[in-house]
């Protein structure tokens, strides 16, 4: 058995893809960003800021006269990983600026590549600015450096990360993000509806809604109204989600929820998804299942009325689909708690399900639990979970044979397009595959197909 493959991992994202020439004598920026989606809107943020002081982006080493690394710091395999970024982008262009979470240990990154110009925390915008404008002046001509109004985006243009807040009041004890990210800052909900709108008059066919809890938006402002078209909206993911399935209900575009902990307030979001407002898929980090080990974890869930509020939603909405992934060997963690976590898995027959193994984090607490798990055993316990978890996506994706999706074209190529049906984000979860008549699909485009096939993850299909 495989593990998940680099892209279902949280501490990677796609590297930056600009193809736009710059024009004589412009400066040019180069930035590979690693990390969750939320890393990759503060990447988009940068190179916007950047576009509009007149700087070109280049989608190559070599053409760059700067480059930035966007790095991840949540688990040790990502700081490694964004080690070997900088190393990189040192070895082959040389003028590297760090930014992002890894960055909130400057002296970690200087250690093991002293070369660098300069070093920036996450969200740190101005500051990442400065090390570039010291590196490469701007040279702006305000006649030819015109920005969309969307920005510069990262993803393929059908679809955008909507990243409505920052930072976590949580204090799970596997978990550094608030320590990096800091306390929730929610952004005012007319600033999130502004930019939603802007992006699907632009033409976006799919929001993803994130943030480190999608639940609490709104929560640091006291769920304040502000002034929105011809009335109000509150700070509220409920309210939120309503306005942003308004906007985005003229175009058929869809609206896809994130990172939502399993509060009881989440249940007013379920009949939006019954009304077809939004798209009825719920990520939410379940991170385990048995008490103890949630206890042990400092996780806001309770396994047993986690299962009650799973079934009164599929109740009021039949065809949600819950997606999220678990930890596995965490310190203390018991066979019979690990066993407990497969039965649970079993009643709650989630749809699409990542797993990671323990590992420790520099700053966590939980490295100073007691009752730390052989590699081996978290290995074996890992392949274990993925059978089951596997089985259950396997039956589930078979039962779909014979029915009738609406799927979002995201790639064509030669041998056929691969698409996402309403069930599957991008990155994250499966794909359907038509390898017939698609010649004249394209990215973005949202069609009728009929599932003639299905595997373990994936699904194939006919256009009607």
């Amino acid at each position: 058995m495989s593990q998940n493959p680099p892209n279902l991992r949280p501490d990677l994202a796609p590297k930056a893809l600009m193809t736009d020439a710059p024009r004589p004598g412009q400066p040019t920026i180069g930035m590979v960003s690693l990390g969750c989606p939320k890393a990759l809107v503060d990447s988009e943020r940068i190179l916007t800021r950047l576009r509009a002081e007149g700087y070109a982006i280049s989608p190559s080493y070599q053409g760059a006269d700067a480059v930035i690394v966007n790095t991840c710091g949540f688990l040790d395999s990502a700081k490694a990983e964004s080690l070997e970024a900088i190393g990189e982008a040192l070895s082959e262009n040389g003028k590297v600026i760090v930014t992002g979470c890894l960055g909130a240990e400057p002296e970690f990154i200087t250690g093991v590549h002293p070369k660098v110009l300069a070093v920036t925390g996450p969200e740190q915008y101005e500051q990442v600015l400065d090390a570039v404008h010291g590196a490469v002046p701007p040279k702006p001509d305000p006649f030819v450096d015109l920005l969309p109004a969307t920005g510069i985006k990262l993803t393929p243009r059908h679809f955008s990360y909507l990243k409505i807040s920052e930072g976590c009041n949580h204090a799970c004890k596997f978990c550094i993000i608030p320590d990096m990210r800091g306390k929730l800052v929610s952004r005012p909900a007319h600033a999130v509806l502004r930019e939603a709108e802007k992006l699907l008059e632009a033409g976006v066919r799919e929001l993803l809604v994130i943030s480190q809890d999608t639940s609490a938006y709104g929560l640091d402002r006291k769920h304040e109204a502000t002034a929105w078209k011809d009335g109000e909206v509150r700070a509220h993911i409920t309210d939120l989600t309503r306005e942003l399935g308004k906007l985005a209900q003229p175009s058929g575009a869809w609206v896809r929820l994130h990172y939502v902990y399993p509060y009881p307030h989440v249940r007013e979001l379920i009949p939006l998804m019954a009304e077809g407002l939004v798209l009825p898929y719920l990520d939410i980090p379940f991170q385990h299942a048995h008490p103890e080990t949630l206890k042990r974890m400092a996780r806001p869930a309770a396994s047993a009325k986690t299962l009650d509020e799973i079934a009164a939603w599929r109740a009021d909405c039949p065809e949600i689909v819950l997606r999220s992934t678990f930890i596995v060997g965490y310190p203390g963690e018991t066979e019979a708690e690990f066993q407990y976590l497969l039965d649970w898995m079993q009643e709650a027959q989630l749809d699409r399900v990542g797993c990671f193994q323990y590992e420790n984090v520099k700053g966590a607490r939980s490295n100073d639990l007691p009752g730390h798990i052989a590699p081996e055993l978290k290995q074996e316990r890992w392949e274990r979970f993925m059978e089951t978890a596997q089985a259950i996506s396997e039956a589930k994706l078979a039962a779909k044979v014979g029915t009738i999706q609406q799927v979002l074209v995201d790639t064509v190529d030669d041998e056929g397009a691969t698409c996402r049906t309403r069930a599957d984000a991008p990155e994250i979860d499966g794909n359907l595959f038509i390898d017939e008549d698609f010649e004249s699909l394209a990215p973005g485009d949202m069609v009728t197909v009929e599932v003639e096939e299905a595997s373990d993850y994936d699904l194939w299909g006919r256009v009607q």
